[in-house]
């Protein structure tokens, strides 16, 4: 797939979950005929700001058609870990409302005219812990991303219960995911049967795909770091994932 002739159209779209208004941010190339597949981008700790927009771009750029949702409701985002952070444990301390929410922006990217039958999902940090829980319940996709994503469990998979493929790029210096959440993950994958690959970069940080994680970093004394060669070899292995599970 190639996005040097795209003519990208973006918006934001409203959709609801159990009564929350949601607003998402959908992106394609509206110069393309064809369907193509839909990919859903699940945003960090810090909501569904600039940077994860961008990602939705460069999705839409590649020839997909991309939706970052709001896990959040009502559009909110944060400019404090204090803030990001009882945000994100609203979610995750009730996961029935995460996987409402973001099955209501998997029904709405499915129901696209410019989507396919294929279907997946990729996430940051927080978002990465939420795709990989989206392929531990089984939901149809064909494969997710985590990018320096958590890898503890809120769901078991039964044997064979993991419908997606799996990538997971991870630093192999962040201090932020234990070793025994790696060594966890990986004996839950084996067990389950699942199809999955764990790519860990040497030297990276925490959030090593997000140019703002430099700033972030010294702002609010976190262990958190730019790397842009990793971003461009994950990036890369995202996109040769994707014509894999595609093809």
């Amino acid at each position: 797939m190639s996005g040097q002739s795209a003519n990208i159209h973006t918006e934001t779209v409203s959709y609801t979950a159990s009564g929350t208004t949601l607003r998402g941010y959908l992106a394609y190339d509206e110069s393309a005929d064809a369907e193509r597949p839909g990919v859903l981008v699940v945003h960090e700790w810090w909501g569904l700001n600039e940077y994860i927009r961008r990602r939705a771009q460069m999705l839409a750029e590649l020839g997909y058609t991309a939706l970052a949702v709001d896990m959040y409701g009502e559009g909110q985002t944060a400019d404090n870990p204090d803030e990001a952070g009882r945000l994100m444990n609203t979610v995750l301390q009730d996961m029935r409302q995460g996987e409402a929410r973001f099955k209501a922006g998997y029904e709405l990217l499915k129901g696209q005219s410019t989507t396919d039958a294929h279907m997946a999902a990729i996430g940051y940090c927080f978002g990465g812990a939420m795709v990989l829980h989206a392929a531990r319940i089984g939901m149809d996709l064909d494969g997710v991303v985590s990018f320096h994503g958590a890898l503890g469990s809120a769901h078991k998979p039964t044997p064979g219960g993991v419908r997606a493929r799996i990538l997971v790029c991870h630093g192999a210096a962040d201090s932020l995911v234990p070793d025994d959440d790696i060594t966890a993950f990986k004996r839950e994958m084996a067990e389950a049967g699942a199809d999955y690959r764990f790519e860990a970069y040497e030297g990276a940080l925490h959030g090593f795909t997000n140019p703002d994680a430099d700033e972030n970093g010294k702002k609010y004394g976190l262990p958190l770091a730019y790397s842009a060669q990793t971003d461009r070899r994950s990036w890369q292995a995202m996109q040769d994932f994707f014509n894999a599970i595609f093809s």
